[in-house]
């Protein structure tokens, strides 16, 4: 397999590396690390020996020479080994601690709490254009998605549809984070016609036949393993009557596409569109977390209907993006741009398109959306 450089960057003490399975954690750690002490949870073995004896941990760390990094891959599989880890860096254990994750869920309470200030945060994100460079094709990143594990398998398009049930499987069922795992599948096609859009989750517990509540702790579960995320509406300075619900994305455009479901009344336009929106998304997130989250994330919309897809707002930037799946611009579709900059005239605004050129209409920069995505890196601005 070809290791394909990351943009995201190791710190020097001790953090934790999350991001949802498949996105190349442990690929790109044995990578920058080769002579790492790796504890594997994943492997049975391991995983009952140190179930068994969590202080095998302290053992371990003591056989090695100083300066030595310990990595403890999917360490949500045993977070009992945090109150080793937090013991060997309160004596000042002369050792870094790589503690890698997908799911958030069972360290919210203990994990995460008790290192606080000791560990810091890194996530993996699946992979930006920019990493692929020649290698990038939106079409085939709005079929299958960007996710390390699906792009360099043989078959894309088969590894995309088994990978939600692999974490059904593996996290939910296995976990028994939901009663019934056939209400929470059903749950994971409902939520996806909301994918890009703004979410109305009574309407969604009203299609699945459940509670608004039981779809609540759904939606937190998906956003716990990283699956799923939630955009807030940007209010600061706020001089319409705003939407007071968030929007919702599937965190990789090829999960959407592999969970949607499709039939005779169903257009591809529309689904290709929300694809697209959620490409725009993701690459924004991971831009953002490679760059040391100096920003935050979110978007805009009136009661009225104007909307603008993105606002990204920090100390060094504050630029509103839409994001249309088309050929052609037409000024009709800049409508939400030019609601937002009546009101923060100090914004950048651009509009992302299908096209192939850079066009400039009514004092908003039009950017073929390839482009865009292939321009995006971390630290450089939009």
């Amino acid at each position: 397999m070809e290791i394909k450089p990351r943009f995201i960057q190791e710190t020097q003490g001790s953090f934790f590396l999350f991001g949802p399975r498949g996105t190349g954690k442990s690929t790109w750690l044995k990578h920058r690390l080769p002579k790492a002490c790796l504890i594997d949870l994943l492997d049975p073995e391991v995983f009952r020996a140190y179930s068994a004896r969590p202080e095998r941990l302290r053992e371990v760390s003591e056989a090695q020479e100083p300066g030595t990094t310990i990595i403890i891959d999917e360490i949500q599989k045993l977070p009992q080994l945090l109150d080793v880890v937090h013991l060997l860096l309160e004596n000042k254990n002369p050792l870094r601690f790589i503690l890698t994750g997908s799911s958030a869920r069972k360290l919210k309470r203990s994990g995460v709490d008790l290192l606080a200030g000791r560990a810091l945060v890194r996530t993996l994100h699946p992979f930006m254009a920019s990493e692929l460079g020649k290698g990038f094709s939106i079409k085939d990143a709005l079929a299958v998605g960007l996710i390390p594990l699906v792009l360099d398998s043989l078959n894309p398009q088969e590894t995309i549809r088994s990978y939600v049930a692999i974490y059904l499987k593996e996290e939910v069922q296995t976990e028994g984070l939901v009663r019934s795992i056939g209400g929470f599948s059903r749950f994971l096609e409902s939520i996806s016609f909301s994918h890009g859009a703004v979410l109305n989750l009574s309407d969604v517990a009203r299609d699945c036949r459940i509670e608004r509540k039981t779809a609540e702790g759904y939606i937190s579960i998906l956003e716990d393993l990283l699956l799923a995320f939630r955009l807030p509406v940007f209010t600061k300075r706020a001089k319409r009557n705003l939407s007071s619900h968030p929007k919702f994305y599937y965190f990789d455009c090829g999960v959407f596409r592999s969970v949607r479901p499709t039939g005779p009344l169903d257009s591809a336009q529309e689904i290709e569109g929300a694809a697209l929106e959620g490409l725009v998304a993701q690459h924004l997130r991971a831009w953002n977390a490679y760059g040391g989250d100096r920003s935050t994330l979110y978007f805009w919309r009136t009661k009225s209907g104007n909307e603008v897809d993105f606002v990204i707002y920090g100390r060094d930037v504050f630029c509103a993006i839409e994001v249309k799946n088309t050929a052609r611009v037409h000024s009709k579709m800049l409508k939400g741009l030019l609601a937002f900059i009546e009101d923060y005239p100090e914004a950048q605004v651009l509009f992302l398109y299908r096209g192939k050129e850079r066009l400039k209409i009514k004092g908003v920069l039009c950017l073929p959306v390839q482009e865009f995505l292939l321009n995006l890196t971390p630290g450089n601005p939009l």
